[in-house]
């Protein structure tokens, strides 16, 4: 039996709810896939075999281009991605060490986050000094003092701000901040949190012939974004209404999707079996949780679905039962800008909001355990 975790929507004693009041999102420039493609056949060391599979992979992603922050500010010129990820000079060459790595997220991290903040601060019409609470969230580096103590000194936010790091959670984690964002906030109705997810996961590409590590090679890209979570006071239609949040730990399923640190980078695997265990699992947890709030699939006016990967994206739709049309917003911010791992979702809101002014939303994540992330939403 499917077992359902979630968080009960609670109210204060003066009504409060929580809201996404602004999203900021910021990309690195981006690379056609076709480009990244070449330095991946070198990097493989692939023979003439090989690489015909490899090209399958990356160019049956979904992914048009991709933001990576190798490159520099010349995407069309792929020497600073070759600086980084030189041909491998032998068989058992695996690229940079995992220090080399962090060093370069230690500089490139802030950046990013930075711009994503000022972003949402600015959509939400939030001042620098109202920010009490700043969450942070990443799973490509590691470094302190890190991303909360870059941020309160680059936006001038407040000495004494909360603050609280999600680390290598995967690509629901934005789900985890969120909710704890919620619970900021109905606990305390001055409470403002600024969460800020950013991920490299171009530091993360992998060297040899590992074909589960290439198609991570071929999925997953660098961006950050970054939310205002608060009571919705004055901003009417434009909040995200954060009406509940769920969890599911899918059966038998520890092994199926891993993130783990290696002497050459974080290494990432993908088992064959996570769209199947997705069909199996999915559907019941779903119309469970939805009809806890007396919704059914059908009611549900829009869809952010995590892309992690085509495959997912259609295991997804076959087992929710909705058209592939629903999960066009999805779609279309993997083929602009690949797999970022926790920043993908918000993206996908900011891009839902363009068409979809009212009604109950759903997003849906999913990260290693393998475990559901779901968060309910209306606006």
């Amino acid at each position: 039996m499917t077992r359902l975790a979630a968080s009960p929507l609670r109210i204060g004693a003066r009504g409060a709810r929580a809201a996404i009041l602004g999203i900021g999102a910021a990309s690195p420039p981006p690379v056609a896939q076709e480009q990244i493609l070449r330095v991946a056949r070198e990097m493989a060391g692939a023979n003439s075999q090989q690489e015909a599979w490899l090209d399958r992979v990356f160019l049956h992603s979904g992914i048009e281009q991709r933001g990576i922050v190798l490159v520099g500010d010349d995407p069309g010129n792929l020497d600073a991605l070759r600086r980084f990820y030189p041909p491998p000079v032998s068989p058992a060459d695996r690229g940079p060490t995992t220090q080399a790595r962090m060093s370069r997220y230690a500089a490139e991290a802030p950046v990013l986050a930075h711009a994503a903040a000022l972003q949402a601060l600015t959509t939400s019409q939030t001042r620098v000094d109202q920010i009490t609470h700043l969450m942070t969230v990443s799973c490509t580096g590691f470094f302190a003092p890190g991303l909360d103590a870059a941020l309160i000194g680059r936006l001038g936010l407040s000495s004494a701000v909360r603050r609280l790091h999600i680390g290598f959670m995967g690509c629901h984690a934005a789900f985890n901040a969120l909710a704890a964002a919620r619970d900021a906030v109905l606990a305390d109705d001055a409470a403002r949190v600024l969460v800020c997810c950013v991920e490299l996961c171009s530091l993360h590409f992998a060297y040899g012939w590992d074909p589960g590590k290439l198609v991570a090679n071929a999925l997953f890209a660098d961006g950050s974004a970054a939310a205002v979570i608060g009571q919705p006071h004055g901003q009417g239609k434009a909040a995200w209404h954060l009406r509940d949040m769920a969890s599911l730990l899918l059966p038998d399923s520890l092994e199926a999707m891993t993130w783990r640190i290696g002497d050459h980078g974080f290494e990432m695997t993908l088992d064959q079996s996570v769209p199947a265990v997705i069909r199996a699992n999915l559907l019941p947890w779903c119309t469970a949780w939805l009809a806890r709030h007396d919704l059914h699939i059908s009611d549900i006016a829009g869809w952010a679905i995590h892309p992690g990967g085509p495959k997912i994206l259609s295991a997804v739709a076959d087992t929710l039962e909705i058209p592939r049309q629903a999960l066009r917003f999805s779609r279309h911010i993997l083929a602009r800008h690949g797999n970022m791992s926790s920043a993908t979702v918000p993206f996908i809101l900011a891009r839902m909001a363009e068409e979809i002014s009212s009604g109950p939303c759903v997003a849906i994540g999913l990260g290693p355990g393998l475990i559901v992330e779901g968060m309910l939403l209306e606006r």
